[in-house]
């Protein structure tokens, strides 16, 4: 009970409970962009189908869904909280700002980063793990599998952008809070901070690089 009022009462249990989610947030990410990665394989979607397949029916996996999803609820709203929370301690507001002298102005725009970074999960979800998991609108194989509903769902240039836009948001958020998980872990260390910095860095730019990347490729129909 103490670790629950901790977690959820007090600034470093926010702060360590955001922190924890995310990271949990950023290997699912790895393991997410690798199997949707099997589209540019470029074999009509045979080895990303049977990718899927096996995260579908893999009982540990879709165990392991369960808690990604609450952890994703927790860091929503955390962050959310923490957002408004640090809004409100503001009292006073300066004339002018000195911008990124003190730090990047996506480190202080999480909150609207984060909000638009949930509106295009949101959508994401309903488009393809909602239909894949609830629905049997889907099958593993033949003419109605999930590249191909993946290939319907880009023919649209306005998902396209939505898409690659959600992927922009996706890479800022990324660029502060990879960093900034570590830290409120206490990973901070002169001979730790270059080296989680920079690999910090290129997480955040190449897999939504590489997410952006699909919906594009599919809409060229460089990807059939």
């Amino acid at each position: 009970m103490k670790l629950f009022s901790f977690l959820f009462t007090s600034s470093i249990g926010r702060k360590i409970l955001m922190s924890v989610t995310g990271l949990s947030l950023v290997a699912f990410l790895l393991v997410h962009c690798s199997i949707n990665a099997c589209i540019f394989f470029n074999d009509h979607g045979k080895t990303f189908n049977e990718a899927a397949a096996f995260m579908g029916n893999n009982w540990l996996i879709r165990t392991a869904e369960i808690g990604l999803f609450v952890g994703l609820l927790l860091h929503s709203f955390q962050g959310l909280y923490l957002w408004a929370s640090n809004g409100q301690k503001r009292k006073q507001k300066y004339h002018s700002t000195p911008g990124n002298a003190n730090s990047k102005w996506y480190s202080r725009s999480m909150g609207i980063l984060g909000s638009l970074l949930l509106l295009f999960l949101v959508l994401h979800l309903s488009h393809f793990w909602v239909v894949s998991r609830f629905t049997d609108e889907l099958s593993e194989t033949g003419s109605n599998t999930l590249f191909h509903k993946m290939s319907l769902i880009f023919k649209s240039p306005v998902l396209v952008i939505v898409y690659v836009i959600g992927c922009i948001s996706l890479a800022y958020h990324l660029l502060h809070g990879f960093q900034s998980g570590f830290q409120s872990l206490g990973f901070n260390h002169p001979l730790l901070n270059p080296i989680i910095k920079n690999f910090g860095i290129v997480f955040s730019l190449l897999i939504p690089l590489i997410f952006a990347s699909m919906p594009i490729v599919m809409y060229l129909g460089w990807i059939k």
